[in-house]
């Protein structure tokens, strides 16, 4: 059985978009724009604000292509299992993506991925996505996730960015694996607490 050519170029897309780094994203020491955002946690939607979040402490806003792929399920499940560790370091998690609010009641409810243990947010139209200097792609009709449903939305860059209450970036994270994504932004929250 052979692929459309579509079909091919999209997952050629998103396997870039897990590795390469981010050319113009924000950097360390930038300020970032407050953002507010339907999310969800356990499969619960609710109003995030990242403003109210930086009162808590630091921040780990990820951006991801989409909920129910390859490495956004590695990605998840890894912050899932490290969510006591980012909790433990102060930080809050909160995963970004072009995904419907739908989409995203059942990704942050899976056990296998974000298992209730922290909030994904939509950003259908990539405005958040883009305050952070990220690419947004189109997508490609009839491209399905690891489950076979559709996917139907655009994708943004695989790309970490740990926030200081203050609002000024301390870490960007891009061009790794999803799991060492992960990890990455694990050690940037750890070290400010030193």
């Amino acid at each position: 059985m052979t692929m459309p050519f579509k079909s091919l170029l999209l997952i050629a897309t998103l396997a870039a978009s897990t590795c390469l780094p981010a050319v113009a994203a924000l950097k360390e020491g930038d300020a970032v724009t407050d953002f507010k955002a339907q999310a969800s946690l356990a499969g619960k939607s609710f109003d995030f604000s990242l403003q109210d979040a930086l009162k808590k402490g630091p921040v780990v806003v990820y951006f991801y292509p989409s909920a129910y792929t390859g490495g956004c399920n590695v990605q998840a499940h890894t912050f899932a299992v490290k969510a006591d560790q980012f909790a433990k370091a102060g930080a809050t998690i909160i995963g970004v993506s072009l995904d419907s609010i739908e989409r995203l009641n059942d990704f942050s409810a899976d056990p296998e991925y974000c298992a209730g243990k922290f909030p994904v947010a939509s950003d259908r139209d990539g405005k958040i996505a883009r305050s952070f200097d990220l690419k947004v792609t189109e997508g490609m009709a009839g491209f399905k996730d690891t489950r076979g449903v559709e996917i139907g939305h655009g994708f943004t860059e695989r790309t970490t960015f740990v926030i200081k209450p203050d609002g000024k970036i301390a870490n960007v994270v891009g061009g790794l694996a999803p799991a060492q994504n992960v990890e990455q932004a694990l050690t940037a929250v750890q070290s400010l607490k030193r």
